[in-house]
């Protein structure tokens, strides 16, 4: 089918451990070099490829980190036109790396980026940012890092064989609490924003580089002029794969080409153990999930053997094209497959040719977090088409099938504009949002909307569309026997029988077709974008090996067990390499804390491509180990290099002993289980020192809404060890769903944190009556936490912001509501605190009226340093009693 045909074609360099030669534009004036046995900047300068002697300064070695050639604050110790060499390994970008500087040593985790690479000389004189071709480096973001790499204002660049990602797998401001990103307090996490950031940049070659699991976007750039990516893979990004919104100087102009790449799996976040997507969101959810989209635009673009593929909203989306004369897109030998929008979307003078394109656009229905309103976005066309005055539009010897409202759809345009459809395979599917909706149809071939633009048809061939349409000059009724018609499984490649075959005239210019075997084969081409060659076959490539990085897991029991004790792990390897490929022997490791044991079973297992093998390890907790959570790890690699490298974890639980300090429990719960929103949450925690109630003890609750929104409230334990808290659940959508609770006590200076959850559900969504939760009890000796209703009301505090991500010059919508007990609260004083991230604080005010309800705007300015992360606190001041309340937002440039 397609899908392997491409992967044996254009795919198996981007899943090739990258192993090319490094192609520079010119020769550098000085060459460095970074590798991980290096120094750092007073102990090497840089300029020779060796390790660190282990003593002495100013010594001709590598430094040990890219920051000591571009530090995150400073003045670059590379030029312009200089090459910077990075060696094999992973480096941290983030606070807490080796030779972090200024803002980001100071804990300012918004200046963390890599300082911006100078801009070269020339463009034939590129300053060049290298990896080792056999084995790129991973550089990771970290610590709500921006953007890994910064080419703002650079110019005359070339970036390659780099491996760009973080280690955590979630979504910057999910609308799903444990799907999002945290921001609201240090240690952030092991996760970044961004990729790339890009602005103003120009004559920019990057080229073998691997951008996956961002929390954002994979690459944010806009404002750019001959640029040019090649091998490049954008997958796996939470909110997109390539952005192109920066702001008012968003536009683009010269020539803007992405070759032999892929762009997938973008509005999900990614596992980083296993490379799989996952917290797949749409735009119904808050998210985005284009594969690469822009603001207004012009430039000439290119897109040439891409595969784009399982993108949550549109594929590629060009709509914003400025429509300009000298402005254009061309996409060729494109195969975009299962994204949630629309595949392929373009405006202004295009060509579309020699493309695979399967509107397979319900695919996510059902799946991850993605919403019924995201399944086929925007009608789900499999290609739209806006024209302008005068705009000329040329899609041809493509093969398109899909079960959206139509396969092309062109719209706007006046009669000076033309749209000439030619020579396509145009093959109908159940339309999906009409069956949904339950008046079954068939998509239509070619959808008019709003436009008066002239539709030229030649040489297509028809099958299977609503209302056998049939536009003049085309093959209709006929099947179009291609070897594969299902959607899950399409295969574009004409049985010999089909009447594709050698049916229509040789088009000047089309000289080959989707695999770049010639065209035509036989007397004339065939119809649609494979042309089936002499013999009746399509042209196999020579079967390669492509390597790919091994999936490891690490799983185990999660129970608490006593110092001394060992605990078994199972640890999976499976070798994702190809059939091409010859048998691998993976080394394995293991990494457990400092005077802890851990023993493999196996040092390395020998792997044919696909297989899987099981090994045993097994951990024991040092003497002295404190009760807690630890982290465990294992490692494989081989001699292939880093695409052979894979990690995987687990948490080891040492159980509580008693010490003569006593030992601490807590429980907590709420009276219920499930609320109608309205409904006053009861909740309550027990607090114990070795098996005596604790009095007096202050216990911090927190309540996360379903949009990641923390209720926050603090109460003090009576005699009987309990404390109490309460808040009234809200009704709006960000107030329904699951919510965590937690509860954090501290005695003589011991904490110890209990969890449990609950949910608050629509009172017309037709829920049965709460059950009460069983019983929860802080140790298998002590009686169950008993949640009842307090005696007397609660000082309780909401507040959310209207949206989790903004724009430069949005205002923030701040609400909240104040009640003590069940009852409003009316003329409360509210005080509200909005952090910017450069550390300064706007202060608001507002006033509760008769419902308790209260309103503040937050103007964001215009100044790109505005962007960041955000948090509001609002304190609510009643008789002299305070409560307070948090709330957390992004702002993106």
């Amino acid at each position: 089918m397609i899908k392997s045909n491409l992967s044996k074609r254009a795919l198996c360099v981007l899943l090739a451990p990258l192993g090319l030669a490094a192609v520079g534009s010119a020769h550098a004036a000085t060459t460095y070099y970074v590798r991980t046995d290096g120094g750092n900047a007073t102990q090497c300068n840089g300029r020779s490829n060796t390790a660190y002697p282990g003593s002495g300064s100013n010594q001709s070695c590598a430094w040990k980190h890219p920051y000591y050639a571009l530090p995150s604050s400073g003045t670059a110790r590379i030029a312009g036109g200089d090459t910077l060499m990075i060696g094999p390994g992973e480096y941290k970008i983030g606070y807490g790396a080796e030779g972090m500087a200024g803002g980001c040593a100071s804990g300012d985790r918004s200046a963390c980026s890599l300082g911006k690479v100078p801009s070269g000389p020339s463009a034939s004189q590129k300053t060049r940012i290298l990896g080792d071709s056999k084995s790129p480096p991973k550089l990771w973001g970290a610590e709500r890092t921006w953007s890994v790499i910064s080419l703002d204002g650079s110019s005359n660049v070339e970036l390659g064989h780099l491996e760009i990602t973080d280690k955590d797998q979630c979504v910057s401001a999910h609308s799903v609490a444990s799907a999002a990103c945290n921001r609201s307090s240090a240690p952030y996490g092991n996760w970044a924003s961004i990729g790339i950031s890009a602005s103003n940049s120009g004559n920019v070659h990057i080229h073998d580089v691997n951008i996956h699991g961002l929390a954002l976007q994979g690459i944010n750039a806009g404002g750019l002029s001959n640029w040019t990516l090649e091998r490049v893979k954008i997958n796996r990004n939470g909110w997109a794969g390539w952005d192109g919104n920066v702001g008012s100087a968003s536009s683009n102009s010269g020539s803007i080409v992405f070759r032999d790449g892929e762009i997938a799996w973008n509005g999900c976040g990614e596992n980083p153990s296993t490379g799989a997507p996952v917290n797949c969101w749409g735009q119904k959810a808050g998210g985005y999930g284009d594969g690469l989209g822009t603001l207004q635009t012009g430039g000439q673009w290119l897109f040439e053997d891409m595969f784009v593929h399982h993108n949550t909203s549109d594929g590629l989306d060009m709509l914003y094209m400025d429509g300009a004369d000298g402005s254009s897109v061309t996409m060729r030998r494109v195969y975009a497959v299962d994204n949630a929008g629309n595949q392929l979307k373009v405006r202004g003078n295009s060509t579309i040719e020699n493309s695979v394109v399967v509107g397979n656009c319900a695919y996510f229905a059902g799946k991850y977090y993605m919403q019924a309103g995201d399944m086929c976005r925007a009608s789900g066309n499999a290609i739209s088409v806006t024209l302008s005055p005068n705009d000329k539009v040329f899609i041809r010897h493509n093969t398109i099938t899909g079960e959206g409202d139509g396969l092309i759809m062109t719209t706007d345009g006046d009669a000076s504009a033309t749209t000439t459809i030619q020579n396509n395979v145009l093959v109908g599917a159940n339309d999906y949002l009409a069956t949904v909706a339950g008046s079954p149809q068939l998509a239509v071939a070619h959808i008019v909307y709003n436009s008066s633009a002239r539709s030229v048809y030649a040489g297509n061939l028809v099958w299977n569309v609503k209302n056998n349409q049939c536009p003049s000059g085309s093959i209709c009724g006929q099947n179009p026997k291609l070897t594969n018609l299902s959607l899950d499984d399409f295969d574009a490649t004409p049985l010999a029988s089909s009447p594709a075959v050698d049916a229509v005239a040789v088009l000047s210019g089309v000289t080959t077709d989707f695999y770049e075997a010639p065209r035509p084969a036989g007397s004339k081409s065939d119809i649609g974008a494979v042309e089936v060659q002499a013999g009746g076959t399509t042209p196999s490539p020579t079967p390669t090996c492509s390597r790919a990085r091994p999936v490891l897991s690490l799983t185990g029991p999660t129970d608490a067990v006593a110092v001394g004790l060992t605990v078994n792990y199972s640890l999976k390897i499976t070798n994702k390499d190809s059939a091409g490929c010859s048998n691998t022997s993976f080394s394995l490791a293991r990494s457990v804390p400092s005077g802890w044991t851990g023993t493999l079973s196996a040092g390395s297992v020998a792997l044919a491509p696909g297989a899987s093998s099981t090994v045993t390890l097994g951990v024991t907790a040092g003497n002295g180990t404190v009760a807690g959570a630890y982290n465990i790890g294992a490692g494989a690699s081989s001699a292939v290099g880093s695409s052979h490298t894979a990690n995987a974890s687990a948490v080891f639980n040492v159980k509580e002993v008693n010490t003569s300090g006593g030992q601490v429990t807590q429980a907590v719960g709420t009276d219920k289980s499930a609320y109608i929103g309205g409904e006053t949450v009861y909740m309550s925690a027990l607090v114990k020192q070795d098996g005596t109630a604790v009095a007096g003890t202050t216990v911090r609750f927190t309540a996360t809404k379903p949009n990641g929104i923390e209720i926050v409230m603090s109460a003090t334990t009576d005699a009987q060890g309990y404390a109490r808290a309460s808040f009234v659940s809200g009704t709006g959508p960000s107030s329904i769903g699951n919510y965590g609770l937690s509860a954090v006590a501290t005695v003589d200076g011991k904490s110890v944190t209990s969890t449990t959850g609950f949910s608050v559900n629509d009172a017309g969504a037709g829920q049965s009556d709460p059950v009460e939760p069983a019983p929860v009890e802080p140790d298998p000796t002590e009686p169950p936490v008993v949640v009842v209703p307090p005696e007397g009301g609660e000082l309780a505090q909401e507040i959310e912001t209207n949206k989790g991500l903004y724009g430069l010059g949005d205002n923030v919508h701040i609400s909240g509501r104040v009640l003590d007990g069940s009852d409003s609260v009316a003329g409360a004083r509210v005080d509200i605190r909005v952090y910017r991230p450069n550390g300064s604080i706007q202060k608001l005010y507002a006033t509760t009226d008769g419902d308790g309800h209260f309103e503040a705007v937050h103007s964001i300015g215009y100044n790109k340093k505005e962007a960041g992360d955000y948090a509001v606190k609002s304190t609510a001041t009643v008789n002299g009693n305070t409560v307070t309340a948090t709330a957390v937002f992004k702002v993106i440039r």
